[in-house]
């Protein structure tokens, strides 16, 4: 019974999604010549679920949409987004900084207006940006077609490590000599 248990865990564990009753018995009969009945693994599930409700564990055990998953308890949750808040910091691409460079410093801008600044197409970056949370929609501007503006959100002040968009370098601080290569005599 101690090993249906952990193959039961496992199979819950290594499922990237919830995982129905059916397809735990399916796996299990696969690999074992034992018949198991629902009711065996509904049982042994709620030995598990039991076991997990201990406050040593991170993590409980939890039936949605008629299937179970792994989840980390609520109580954790503060810890958990501040990880997917770091990780989705090192995720953005070359061409989303730009776009996000340019929303903070041209604000409130539309689509078309970033564009010709990058000269590119920008759907995707503004795609990834919004799914971030780093900028927000602030409306239509009162322009033909009325295209969406679009501003950074507060989540990217906390992104750049800033209280407000003022406290950005100012534009003449990023074209400053000091940044250049070379001798200008040359």
């Amino acid at each position: 019974m101690a090993k249906l248990e952990q193959e039961i865990e496992a199979l819950i564990f290594a499922s990237d999604q919830g995982i129905r009753v059916e397809e735990i018995l399916y796996c299990l009969q696969a690999v074992s010549e034992a018949d198991f009945s629902t009711n065996e693994a509904l049982s042994t599930i709620e030995k598990i679920q039991h076991k997990y409700q201990d406050e040593a564990f991170a993590i409980e055990l939890v039936k949605l949409n008629n299937g179970y998953q792994f989840l980390t308890k609520k109580i954790y949750h503060h810890v958990i987004g501040q990880l997917q808040l770091q990780r989705s910091k090192k995720k953005l691409s070359q061409a989303a900084l730009e776009t996000l460079a340019i929303i903070a410093y041209r604000q409130p801008v539309t689509k078309l207006e970033v564009e010709q600044i990058r000269g590119v197409n920008c759907d995707y970056s503004i795609q990834k940006l919004l799914e971030k949370e780093l900028i927000t929609i602030a409306g239509k501007a009162d322009t033909v077609g009325r295209p969406l503006l679009y501003t950074t959100s507060n989540q990217f002040a906390d992104y750049m490590g800033i209280n407000n968009i003022s406290e950005l370098p100012a534009m003449a601080e990023l074209s400053s000599t000091a940044n250049s290569i070379g001798n200008e005599q040359e």
